[in-house]
């Protein structure tokens, strides 16, 4: 079964000791509440990017991040004293109090503005094509892992509007302009968009093959 969480942030850690091997790199965590029943082998996500646990004890966890994951998120920016967004897999049964999160990183925004609006502060992001073309106005998208409504939208850019609370229990009260941030779009929008791509394929041929099946991940 996929691993799902909810863009709902349960603690803020802090960045204990990066080493980075090559190309890959392994991260540990000071932290407290995550850890209550963590296991070997559990899915925490750490800035949105989903991480299997390998190591832990009462006060800290520790991840490895492949290749791929330094590549495609802004994990491998991270200092010794930074805190990172957390959040434990959502389990059977739980509640989804924010939207559907895979944790795999679309890619990387860069905040382009930060001001207060009344109690609001609005963040403005730019992010590339792949991820633009999926983002509506009022839908969600999740934002170092957290689940944020989308409140404008422009041709390369996008906005969010973060309330006090969120602003103090996640890493956005301390982002600053420039800052890189984890994007993730919409999971049920990005499923629904490739189940319209292979119908109107579908449509153009007059038939469906097992040719373009597999090209949209159906086999």
């Amino acid at each position: 079964m996929k691993t799902i969480f909810t863009g709902i942030i349960q603690e803020l850690g802090i960045v204990q000791n990066l080493q980075v091997q090559q190309d890959a790199a392994k991260l540990s965590v000071r932290a407290k509440k995550i850890l209550a029943d963590v296991n070997l082998g559990d899915s925490i996500a750490v800035n949105g990017v989903c991480l299997t646990v390998v190591d832990f004890s009462r006060h800290h966890f520790t991840v490895d991040m492949m290749p791929e994951t330094l590549r495609r998120t802004n994990l491998g920016q991270l200092k010794p004293g930074d805190p990172v967004n957390l959040e434990p897999a959502l389990m059977l049964g739980g509640r989804l109090g924010g939207h559907l999160v895979s944790g795999h990183i679309d890619a990387v925004g860069k905040i382009t503005a930060k001001y207060q609006e009344s109690n609001a502060i609005i963040f403005r992001i730019a992010a590339p094509p792949a991820v633009m073309q999926y983002i509506i106005p009022k839908g969600s998208i999740a934002v170092d892992g957290i689940s944020l409504t989308v409140a404008t939208l422009e041709q390369d850019t996008f906005t969010v509007s973060v309330i006090p609370h969120t602003a103090a229990q996640t890493t956005l009260g301390k982002r600053k302009v420039n800052d890189l941030v984890n994007l993730e779009n919409d999971l049920i929008g990005k499923y629904v968009a490739r189940l319209l791509a292979g119908q109107r394929e579908a449509e153009n041929t007059g038939e469906v093959t097992l040719e373009m099946l597999s090209n949209y991940g159906f086999l």
